[in-house]
């Protein structure tokens, strides 16, 4: 395929695509009488395209046949559903002059408040896909999280089971401390004792009296002599 010929079905994919996008073919669309009424001047259209859900009551909408298309009636939507839209058509019979209104016979339409309602849908649209973009995101980003919820439990628990084991060897390290640090007191206390029971026994092998003299028995016992 040569590049000319690349490049022209681009430019009509392109012109294609712009046509179908512009907002005259966003308000375009067409359906079959259904069904109609000249004293309530009603008429139901058989409709089959997807933004009919755009189609609010009491918007304005054209329509004419297929070789009247500068002759154009006037409706008000009174009511639609998914196959259906129900006309108030005001003008009914000045209509009537330019279309004789029968089962099946086949209209195009075109609504400028359809046109507005498809737009606004768009901005929506965009809109929501943002939200949905970022809550796509989000939930991604919990799936990750949730799906190495054991992977950072096993974390955990080893890096607790490490803390765990250097308190316990701490712990033992501090209760060895405490216990040598008793024994050596305890070695140090009877080695105080046994100092102070030789102090004690210098004491009182050294201790000094008041005095030199002391009281005779003798002169305490009447038995060893006599009164004057």
């Amino acid at each position: 395929m040569s590049i000319i010929t690349t490049c022209l079905i681009v430019f009509i994919n392109f012109s294609v695509w712009a046509k179908l996008s512009s907002p005259e073919n966003l308000g375009h669309f067409a359906g079959r009488v259904s069904s109609y009424s000249e004293e309530a001047r009603l008429v139901k259209f058989k409709v089959d395209f997807d933004n009919v859900k755009y189609l609010n009551k009491l918007d304005k909408v054209e329509f004419w046949t297929q070789h009247q298309k500068q002759a154009r009636c006037e409706g008000i939507v009174l009511g639609r559903s998914s196959e259906y839209v129900l006309l108030k058509v005001p003008k009914y019979v000045n209509c009537t002059k330019l279309t004789t209104f029968t089962v099946g016979r086949y209209y195009y339409f075109q609504s400028q408040d359809l046109v507005n309602n498809i737009t606004m849908g768009k901005e929506l649209v965009e809109i929501l896909a943002k939200k949905r973009l970022a809550l796509n995101s989000k939930i991604k980003r919990n799936g990750k999280v949730i799906s190495t919820y054991m992977q950072r439990v096993d974390g955990v628990n080893t890096r607790y089971e490490i803390l765990q084991k250097k308190l316990q060897a701490e712990w033992r390290e501090e209760l060895a401390k405490l216990e040598d640090d008793q024994t050596e007191i305890q070695r140090n206390n009877e080695g105080l004792k046994i100092r102070l029971n030789e102090v004690q026994h210098k004491l009182e092998q050294y201790r000094v009296e008041d005095e030199n003299l002391s009281i005779d028995r003798w002169s305490l016992d009447p038995n060893y002599y006599y009164l004057k």
